[in-house]
Parts: C-alpha cells; structure tokens; sequence
C-alpha cells in the first residue's frame, strides 16, 4: 500500500489563529487542505492570503454556508481522496494541537497504514476544568458503545485517517455534521474493525482562544448521538461480544487473518496483523483435550461460515485460485467451481489444519494414519545423517510432519519461519509440546549471522524447513517469475539462494490430508543448487518454474488445501506501476501457516 499523507484544517472564523497554524504545518512539507466552513468576510480575506502565500501547497475549499465541523472534515477528506492521497491528517485550526508531532503521527501510519492514529490529549494548566472532566462522560459512553477501552480519547481533534475506509464509511453512513462528529466516526469505523493507534500530544488553550463549542445545543447533539450508538451497539451486541472472544474477526485455530481485507481491498500478507485471541484458541485447544478432535471440529463450522461472510478479501482471493484452476484443468476434469461453496470448504480445511497442528504437537494424532507416498527418499536420507534444506508450500499440513519428526525421534526438523505474526497461535503450541520452540528459529535478516547458524544445523544433520510459495515479509530480497496455474505469479528466490549458500541437497515435501489420515510426499529436488554469476537469473526462474510445476500438480491433487488467501499473481513485477521498481525481498523466506507461520 502506498502512502502518500496530506493534511486537513476545518475552519470557521478563526482569522487570528489559521495564519500560525499554517506556518506551523507547512514546513513538515504535506499538502494542505483548508476548508472554511462558511467564515465570516474577515477569515476569508486572510484565507485568501494564506493560499496565495502557500500556493501549490495549500488548497482552499470553499463551504457557501456554515454547516458544520464534521460537514467540513468529510469534505477535505473527500477532495483528499479525489486528489489521491491516501491518508490525511485532521487537525483543528485554532492552534490548540502541536504541530512538531505530526511526524509522530505520520511514523504511526506508515508501520500501520489500515489504523486511524489518534491524539491523546496531554493538557497543561490552561484546560478549562469544564472541558477536561465534561470530555469523561463521552469517553465512558464511547467505551459502552465499542465494548472497548481502545479509543482513549474520541474528541481531540488531531488524528490521522486512513482515506480508503474512512470515505468508504461517510459515503455508506450518513453522520453528524456538527461537533458530534468526532465521536461518532470513531465509534462506527471500531463497529467495521478498523485497528487505533494513540499518540500522546500536548494540548493548550489560549486565554483569547475562539470557541464554536455551543454548551447547549452541541450537548443535545452529542447526546442524541450517543442514543444512536448504543442503539446501534445493542443491535450489534451479539457480534461485538464475538469480537472480544475472537478479536480480530475470528479467532480460527491456525491464525485466520490470512484472508484480511485492507481499505484498498489488497493487503500485503505480512501486514496483517494476527487474528483470534489467545483466550480462543486455548479454548479450542482445551475442547480438543477434554472432548476430542471430532467434537471440536464441529465448532469451525459456524466460526468460518462468519469468517466467509466477513471476510471478502478472502472470498475474492479463493474466487481467482479457483478460476484459476479451473481455466488451466484438461476438459473433462472435475475441480472446483469459484464461489461461496469452494471458498467455505478451503477455508474449512484450513481451519481444520490448525487442529492438525494442534493434534500433531500434543500427540493425540495415531502414527498409523500417517503414511509417505513413497518412504524410500527420506529414509534414505534420515540413514545418511546428512542435513538437507526441505521446501514446502502452505499446502495441506507442513507443520504436523514437522512435529511427528520431533516425536518419533527419526531426525531433526527446523522450521526457519516468520513468527510475529503468529505469537499467539504459537504460544498454544507451545504449550503443547515443549520441543515447539526448539524447533522454531525465526529468521528477519538473512546476514553472516543468520547464515553460520543455517550452516551449523545442516552440518549436524538437520533438516530445514521453508516455504516457497509465498514472498519473504520484508523488502531487501528478490523475486522471480514463474507460470502457476497459467498466469505469472511471484516466486521468492530465497529457497534457491539459501540452498546455494549451505551446498547441501534440496527436498521437496507436501502433506495432504486425505479420508484415511494423511499423506506425505518427500521428493529429491537437487542433490546441490548452483547459481553460476553470469546464468543467476536464468538458473533461478528455472528452479522457481520447477518448484511451481509442482506445486501446481499437489493443487490439482488437492484444490481445497492450499492456503494462500491473498491475490497471489498480483505482486507480479509486471503489474506494477510504470517507473515503479519491484519490491525486494530477503533471500530467507519465512515458513507458515495461512500468514507467514509454521
């Protein structure tokens, strides 16, 4: 997601103040959006001024009539968007907020593009007392209203939006217009999950300060929103209290949040945040221990039938895989057609999977039921001794074989994976099994470091355990191109680079879930990789086709089992903006379940 932030000053006849707060802003160097709400003649004159002053910086708008704060706000935000821009900064313009810290708000954005970033006011002598204790009651209603302590402070009006979901919302809902406004944006964008972020900031008022705060009216206006909202939270209730179980939409045994919908309607994998409370995965995880696999697996039913509706990022994303495959199937052969159905049954394997891991790492999963495809490669292998670096896909279940390694003693297998988003699902795991962590080595850099640590586990005859169907989290590595269910998808290079580096054999290794239990799949790949200086780039595509070609064949075998719930042909160096370079990535990709966890 790109981010490119601007700034937003409501106005109404505040002629004495603008011209400072303009100053003040206009050195971070954003763009800036004025809109004068209808300002007397004097306030005009100075606007005037201020936008020629500033010309090509500040933008004046111009309301006929006085309607409003929030009547101002959702038309600055509005022209924001239309300008292009992605997030825009609100910020009073009677110079009360502290314009050094917008860079505070502006760093708070950029780790977190999808959350609304808001001032947390920190008044020094001049607050009237009025004012600082009469701000309690609508916080105390904000939190009935949201079931939630996340929005501290919901009139301050120096806060960051994310322009995508914040229009999206004023086009859909029709909001007050007046000083209400504030609150009630925050209260129904917590209603769509929009993540808050607060930022502590200095407040003062000035002895000669203006103030559009009608004590009567602006109370009743307040007031009556806040029926609104509780109204409307009561009507909500049963899907709010849902929230607080299994925050983050739904808590689904593997971490759900693969399938995340940004305000764009396309979200990085690795900027989602995890999804599900630990609270409700350790009850799942206790279900399983006191009632059994078969009786807990009932449970995911209505949790990804809510996950499906909700989730439409992750039905889209299903949607394509499936058109996808089915474009590419020979006639004649039976796949999955696109649509609610197929995505309801993926998305039901998936959580399924989770309690496989579960099963898996606590033991309650019978070796018998676990069976390879063709044993001869890996026992071949685990009786040479040697280390070898193994790659998977997020295809059926490369964590439980992992944990059934560990368990029956026949070698050592590592997964070199990506785990913040996924501390809380891990943390069931772990609780399960104490080798988890053990077996576990996160991996955010791929230096010297990093390299002598892979070097020394495959000299002493371990396995590690990658992923290669998915783009590494951060932005210092490579990708390449490959044909994946006939269109070009992303690969990252990094399985290839790595394997380069130790010099040691390359495996390739699926787990498919079948009636019977389960079926694994280790194949020889390359006895060495090499990545001659001069051929680098053709030797790579060549081994990252090679990979796709299989994981294409395990997709057919498996249509419902592949997990990546995301546009995964999208990232195509192709499809990127003219003069936009693609991202780079680490060479190490991190290894997981639905979003970058094993």
């Amino acid at each position: 997601m790109s981010f490119a932030p601007c700034i937003v000053i409501p106005i109404y006849n505040h002629k004495d103040a603008i011209g400072s707060t303009v100053a003040h802003l206009v050195v971070h160097g954003l763009p800036v959006f004025v809109v004068d709400d209808g300002s007397d003649e004097a306030t005009q004159h100075v606007l005037t001024a201020l936008a020629e002053q500033h010309a090509g910086q500040m933008t004046l708008l111009r309301l006929p009539v006085n309607r409003g704060k929030g009547a101002a706000v959702m038309a600055g935000l509005r022209a924001a968007r239309a300008a292009g821009y992605t997030h825009a900064l609100q910020i009073d313009a009677d110079g009360q907020h502290d314009a050094a810290d917008v860079p505070r708000f502006l760093d708070a954005a950029r780790a977190e593009p999808g959350a609304v970033i808001l001032g947390r006011p920190v008044y020094d002598e001049s607050v009237p007392k009025s004012r600082l204790y009469g701000r309690y009651l609508t916080h105390v209603w904000v939190w009935i209203e949201t079931l939630s302590f996340e929005i501290r402070d919901s009139m301050c009006g120096f806060r960051l939006y994310p322009l995508d979901v914040v229009c999206a919302l004023i086009d859909s809902v029709e909001l007050p217009t007046r000083m209400d406004f504030d609150i009630e944006i925050l209260v129904r964008l917590h209603w769509r999950r929009i993540a808050f972020r607060a930022i502590p900031t200095r407040v003062t008022y000035a002895t000669d300060g203006v103030s559009h705060f009608d004590v009567l009216w602006d109370n009743v206006r307040i007031s009556r929103s806040h029926t609104r909202l509780v109204a409307g939270m009561l009507l909500r209730l049963p899907v709010l209290l849902a929230h607080k179980v299994m925050p983050g939409r739904v808590a689904l045994p593997a971490s759900a949040d693969t399938a995340a919908e940004s305000a764009t309607g396309e979200r990085h994998w690795w900027r989602v945040a995890e999804r599900g409370s630990r609270l409700g995965m350790s009850l799942l995880a206790l279900s399983c221990k006191l009632f059994g696999m078969r009786f807990t697996g009932l449970w995911l039913h209505p949790v990804v039938a809510y996950f499906l509706v909700t989730g439409r990022a992750a039905r889209v994303a299903s949607h394509d895989y499936f058109a996808h495959l089915e474009r590419v199937s020979p006639p004649g052969t039976k796949t999955p057609r696109p649509g609610w159905f197929s995505a309801y049954r993926q998305m039901l394997a998936f959580a399924q999977s989770g309690l496989d891991k579960l099963a898996a790492w606590s033991g309650r999963v019978n070796t018998q039921e676990v069976r390879f495809d063709d044993p001869k490669a890996f026992e071949a292998l685990a009786a040479s001794g040697r280390g070898a670096l193994v790659i998977g896909a997020h295809l059926g279940n490369l964590e439980m074989t992992r944990a059934l390694a560990v368990r029956g003693a026949h070698t050592k297998a590592t997964a070199i994976v990506y785990t913040e988003h996924a501390k809380r699902f891990n943390s069931v795991l772990a609780s399960s099994n104490s080798d988890f962590a053990q077996r576990l080595v996160e991996v955010s850099d791929f230096g010297p470091e990093t390299a002598m640590m892979m070097q020394e586990r495959v000299d002493a005859g371990e396995l590690l355990v990658i992923v290669g169907d998915r783009v590494p989290a951060h932005e210092a590595g490579r990708t390449t191109e490959a044909q994946f269910l006939g269109a070009t998808a992303p690969f990252a290079q990094g399985p290839y680079v790595l394997a380069h580096a130790l010099g040691c054999p390359v495996y390739l290794f699926f787990c498919i879930k079948e009636q019977s239990g389960y079926r694994l799949y280790f194949e020889p790949f390359a006895e060495r990789i090499d990545l001659p200086r001069r051929e680098r780039a053709q030797h790579l595509a060549a081994w990252a086709q090679r990979y796709a070609a299989r994981l294409e064949h395990f997709c057919r075998k498996a249509p419902y089992q592949w997990f990546n719930f995301f546009d995964f042909w999208a990232r195509s160096p192709r499809d990127l903006p003219a003069g936009r370079s693609p991202r780079e990535l680490p060479p190490v990709h991190p290894s997981g379940g639905a979003n970058g966890r094993t």
